[in-house]
């Protein structure tokens, strides 16, 4: 079991998230120890979508004007279509994901969250995997795209969806806890 106990995580997440894949790597991280921070534009709640449907809300406990990248170890970009589309269009989301990526933090981002990548231009040259309905926008944005569970490129793992969560929050705990153990990406 990976022991993230120091290991400070940032999820970024707007209304339309995809709840699961918000809820089960908190869960996990929360399990190995992390201290997890839920990271919104505004305060109060978001609204949790189950793919078309609204699904539970979650608190935020901060906001992007309450923090900096250098606050945290690791970064966890959960999908959701509207969620995604909302946090690309935030400079502070972009700005945000240039630290950690610059720094080499790791980050873990699932389903439609590397529009958010594309958008903060750190895709180039990466592989990643994601919703099979944005490969073409990770292909044009420089990225090589592969229908995978899970892809782990540097400090970088990216899975396609809900059904691939199992699998997604082992590679992230792995790549998560090499930050713990002083290791650099």
């Amino acid at each position: 079991m990976s022991d993230l106990h120091d290991v400070r995580v940032a999820i970024i997440a707007m209304d339309g998230f995809e709840e699961s894949e918000l809820i089960e790597p908190r869960k996990a991280l929360e399990g190995a120890g992390a201290e997890v921070h839920v990271i919104s534009a505004k305060e109060g709640e978001i609204q949790g979508f189950r793919h078309l449907d609204r699904a539970g809300k979650v608190r935020v406990d901060r906001t992007l004007d309450q923090v900096r990248p250098a606050d945290y170890d690791a970064l966890v970009l959960p999908g959701g279509a509207l969620n995604a589309d909302a946090a690309r269009a935030d400079p502070k989301v972009r700005a945000f994901i240039r630290e950690i990526d610059r720094d080499g933090k790791p980050m873990a981002v699932i389903c439609h969250a590397p529009w958010e990548l594309i958008s903060a231009g750190i895709v180039r040259g990466r592989k990643l995997t994601s919703w099979h309905t944005i490969e073409d926008d990770i292909c044009n944005a420089g990225g090589e795209w592969t229908d995978r569970e899970v892809v782990i490129d540097r400090n970088l793992v990216t899975s396609r969806g809900p059904k691939d969560l199992p699998a997604f929050n082992r590679e992230m705990l792995s790549l998560f806890s090499r930050v713990h153990a002083g290791a650099h990406l």
